[in-house]
């Protein structure tokens, strides 16, 4: 279970498959153990499929549809590397606009007609809300969510679900914990999506500085591309420091609105929407740099002067077109690189349940910041965060690194995941 108390949200009902869908579907079917000793879905002598669903376009596009891009790119990196045990990875990638009912549509044809080994790092809390209960239903390895909600981690209930990000209670605490520590005294308050990623990053803020500690709490729907009242009423509050539990868009519309407002308060932002080159491609390069100093987020991966970095840049640079370079990079390959030792630990010929074996074996050390926290009784990825600093146009952490023990923050040593033979995991 997660390690701290939280409310979760009910997944969305998923209508059951027909049997007409199930005979079409063929060997995508669930399969007893000794079926996918011999086949298991998505697996060949030559290849693994895998596949995601991710927001290309929509509301939650600007910078995520990035993501997928850049792991497929350090995928065939891999690949011509000779990929994992002699077979290469084939990654299938699927629109879903930031829309549930598409993301249950999309998940659908990934399992049933393209038969997938396994869904990688499916983007979005309402999005792969909407499909957690049909894939631990068929028994499909779902690693990796791109989200910090708790609902991954809860391997009772969703034994096949496992979490990538540093979940929102533990940034949402890491955030109010450094502001509270760095500015005693200070007005904090929130400005969070009206979901469970908005919940959360409150529940962790309160954490830090008490349920009284918050002046003003401020939702926003991704559906109104307008925030002015919001950022109106925090400004009238008094706020000082706004924790952000936004999306990159409304990160950038935050604080755009509010220099149009003429106010100027500290910004504290979650990982999902901190990263520079992705608001400055919002801003641009003359008003971006003035705006963004001085932002404070929150992040667990390798950024700054890293081998990490510098190998990433480099398969950025000979496998992805040319396109930019920023975090949203950094967080596909990572999380491309992790699938990878997974995959090499499920041995030379891989099923579904040496796949999870490998990632419950607590064996996998990806790249964060800290150690995985992988476990039979942990689906959670990373249990603390770092903080991030915009300094004169660089961003990088700063020192403070904070987990939660219980419903307490306490500072942590970072020990980042060492790069070891060109970023090529062996089995």
């Amino acid at each position: 279970m997660s390690q701290h108390h939280h409310a979760r949200r009910c997944a969305a009902t998923v209508a059951t498959v027909s049997a007409l869908a199930v005979i079409l579907a063929g060997c995508s079917t669930p399969s007893s153990p000794a079926d996918e000793q011999a086949s298991p879905p998505g697996v060949t002598e030559t290849t693994v499929t895998i596949g995601t669903h991710t927001p290309l376009t929509g509301p939650a596009a600007a910078g995520y549809s990035s993501i997928s891009a850049a792991a497929k790119a350090y995928f065939d990196y891999l690949n011509d590397k000779g990929g994992i045990n002699g077979r290469t990875i084939e990654y299938i990638v699927k629109d879903d606009g930031y829309n549930p009912a598409t993301t249950q549509s999309v998940v659908r044809e990934l399992v049933q007609e393209d038969g997938v080994f396994a869904i990688l790092n499916g983007l979005g809390t309402p999005t792969h809300t909407a499909v957690i209960d049909y894939l631990n239903e068929n028994e499909v390895p779902d690693l990796f969510v791109a989200s910090g909600s708790t609902t991954w981690n809860e391997p009772e209930k969703y034994p096949y679900t496992f979490g990538f990000n540093a979940d929102y209670v533990v940034e949402g605490a890491a955030l109010a914990q450094y502001a509270s520590d760095e500015h005693p005294g200070s007005t904090v308050c929130v400005l969070g999506q009206d979901d469970g990623f908005g919940d959360e990053i409150i529940e962790g803020a309160e954490i830090a500085v008490g349920a009284d500690g918050l002046t003003d709490v401020q939702r926003y729907a991704v559906s109104n591309q307008d925030v002015t009242a919001q950022i109106g009423a925090m400004q009238a509050a008094g706020c000082q420091i706004n924790i952000l539990a936004t999306l990159p868009g409304f990160t950038a519309l935050a604080i755009g609105t509010a220099a149009k407002l003429g106010w100027s308060p500290m910004w504290f932002t979650s990982s999902v929407g901190a990263d520079y080159s992705t608001l400055l491609q919002f801003f641009g390069d003359d008003a971006g740099p003035s705006l963004l100093q001085g932002m404070v987020g929150s992040n667990y991966l390798p950024m700054g002067d890293t081998e990490w970095v510098a190998l990433f840049a480099q398969v950025n640079e000979d496998y992805n077109a040319g396109a930019p370079f920023d975090g949203n990079t950094v967080y596909g390959m990572s999380v491309a690189y992790l699938f990878a030792e997974a995959l090499a630990a499920a041995g030379e010929n891989p099923t579904r349940a040496s796949l999870m074996q490998a990632v419950t074996s607590g064996e996998l050390e990806g790249n964060g910041i800290l150690p995985l926290a992988f476990g039979e009784d942990s689906h959670a990825a990373y249990l603390g965060a770092g903080i991030t600093v915009v300094d004169q146009g660089v961003q990088d952490y700063v020192g403070e690194t904070y987990a939660l023990e219980g419903d307490k923050v306490v500072a942590v040593e970072p020990q980042p995941g060492a790069l070891t033979g060109d970023g090529i995991p062996s089995s």
